[in-house]
């Protein structure tokens, strides 16, 4: 069986049926079912302090106006744990692996917080384009310069993300590779492969 290192990160399937859409029904099983009682068990309690606090470490730093963020931020960030989580069952993969997934992540909040900074705040957010004391011949250049930046940043971020989480699994699959092959015929390099 020919496998290239990048297979681990595809969808693996079941009668054509990708298992991720099996295994994204999962996360599901531990959202709290409707009671009439504000906890009803461990769980239910374990929920609550951690959505109250990754509320708190989130909403700290803001004021009263950015409170309002707090749903979309606090649900992302459970989403977002519960689909890497997801990746450490067997016949899964991580979701946040694939390109498309960040940038369907990143492009909708970036131009959220785009939006929302020209509507609040607009002379602040345009002030970002042109850096102060800029000489008056570079400033139609650094405008466009700074357009481009801000306008590619999604992009660039997405792609640098799906490069990190992709190196990772990369390399730990090239060690492993690495010492399951050296075992048989150099018992000793393999071990030291191991422990690096």
């Amino acid at each position: 069986m020919n496998v290239s290192f990048f297979d681990q990160f595809s969808s693996p399937s079941l009668l054509g049926i990708p298992l991720i859409l099996i295994s994204m029904t999962f996360p599901a099983l531990l959202l709290p079912s409707l009671d009439n009682r504000w906890i009803t068990n461990r769980l239910s309690t374990l929920q609550l302090w951690l959505i109250n606090l990754i509320t708190k470490q989130l909403m700290t730093p803001l004021n009263k106006k950015g409170h309002k963020w707090a749903l979309i931020l606090t649900s992302l960030m459970i989403f977002l744990l519960l689909i890497n989580l997801l990746g450490l069952l067997p016949y899964t993969f991580t979701p946040t692996t694939q390109l498309s997934m960040n940038l369907a992540l990143a492009f909708p909040l970036w131009l959220a917080t785009l939006l929302t900074g020209l509507r609040n705040q607009p002379s602040t957010s345009l002030a970002h384009l042109l850096p102060e004391g800029t000489p008056t011949l570079l400033i139609p250049a650094l405008i466009l310069i700074e357009t481009t930046s801000l306008l590619i940043r999604p992009l660039a971020l997405g792609v640098r993300l799906t490069a990190n989480l992709t190196a990772g699994h990369l390399l730990i699959q090239l060690i492993s590779t690495a010492t399951t092959t050296l075992f048989s015929t150099m018992p000793m390099v393999s071990l030291l492969t191991f422990l690096i």
